[in-house]
């Protein structure tokens, strides 16, 4: 079986098994030890509120991008196509599959080709850093950023999926020589994403120093792809349940590179607009989202995506209203109360930049 072929069936497996099994964190993401204090007099009109931002110099309606999902395979090309259809709609951002598999072949081009139908989208790309790592600048800029029109690469880091992967790559040496290489040599901006185990502080810190202007924390609370990939091998060694868990919460991860001078995209089991409230609150700049898009879509297609993303919008609308803010930059000043769950994250690490703001422990 042909290199391309092996991804492609790895694709159409991960679509399956995002949509029809239980391969959630059970843990969850923390964003409910973030509680928002209520404005009982809010000073705001409905129609006052702007949920609008701006992101990678585009502006977007609201702090939302569809995260990166799949590509590569016929149902994942429609999918696509439907999700950036949707995206330029509603003007928000669309982040790309791994688009390894158009340089593995040709003919996986469809998936990825949008901006026929999104040409105003914010397009995000993506690729593995173990992948960069072999490959030339003019490679990944010349067959995948620019036939894409892409405005930005993710680079992701997936040690753990990797590692339960039965063709997974096991050498991660050499990543931060390659994100430096492709921060300094690629024409669009690199956005660093985990895959579902979050962001340290410590990485945090390591990435800025390589020139890192974004990252996308992708923390646990979503998918678990230790879970993905230990029912896709039908491993029943016990070390996929062993690692199931693995990772840093979501809120947990924003909380720990907060202050950090990087723009933050947070995502691993964005639900809902209270999930991207509090996310907000947490000083990220925007909100990935992801297997509910899959999800929606497979219940009732594009018309589902769109309902989803209206709710997503409206949630976060009232959330603004309760807490007294007109527009998603405002959140990001607001106090906050930390349950106990969370506590732990920022008394064993480095306070988060607004710890100042947080008025009372909840237990």
């Amino acid at each position: 079986m042909t290199q391309h072929h092996v991804t492609e069936d790895r694709k159409r497996d991960h679509l399956d098994i995002c949509a029809t099994q239980d391969v959630a964190f059970r843990a969850g993401t923390l964003l409910d030890q973030v509680g928002l204090v209520h404005d009982a007099i809010p000073e705001l009109a409905w129609s006052d509120l702007d949920t609008s931002t701006e992101l990678l110099g585009k502006r977007l309606s609201a702090p939302i991008v569809i995260s990166s999902m799949t590509g590569g395979t016929p149902e994942a090309a429609r999918f696509n196509r439907a999700l950036a259809r949707v995206a330029e709609r509603h003007r928000i951002g669309l982040a790309l599959g791994s688009q390894r598999i158009m340089l593995e072949h040709d003919g996986a081009q469809d998936g990825f080709l949008l901006r026929d139908l999104a040409p105003t989208t914010l397009l995000l790309g993506n690729l593995g850093a173990v992948q960069a790592r072999r490959l030339s600048r003019e490679e990944i800029a010349d067959r995948l950023v620019a036939p894409c029109g892409l405005d930005g690469l993710c680079l992701h880091l997936n040690v753990a999926q990797e590692l339960f992967q039965a063709e997974g790559d096991r050498d991660f040496r050499d990543l931060e020589m390659t994100i430096r290489r492709l921060v300094d040599e690629l024409p669009v901006p690199v956005i660093v994403k985990e895959t579902g185990c979050g962001i340290s502080r410590d990485v945090g810190e390591r990435l800025r120093r390589l020139g890192v202007a974004w990252l996308d924390v992708a923390g646990a609370g979503g998918t678990s792809f230790v879970a993905v990939e230990t029912v896709r091998r039908q491993r029943d060694d016990g070390l996929g349940a062993t690692f199931r868990e693995w990772g840093i919460p979501t809120a947990a991860s924003l909380c720990q590179v907060s202050g950090l001078g990087a723009h933050v995209i947070a995502s691993g089991g964005i639900e809902t607009g209270l999930d991207i409230t509090r996310a907000l609150a947490l000083d990220a700049t925007a909100a990935g989202v992801a297997r509910p898009f899959l999800k929606a879509y497979r219940q009732h297609g594009e018309s589902g995506v769109e309902a989803y993303l209206g709710t997503l919008v409206e949630g976060l609308k009232i959330a603004m209203m309760l807490t007294g803010c007109r527009t998603p930059s405002a959140l990001r000043g607001i106090s906050w109360v930390c349950g106990a769950d969370l506590l732990p994250w920022l008394e064993g690490g480095t306070p988060v930049a607004n710890r100042a703001r947080i008025p009372q422990v909840s237990r």
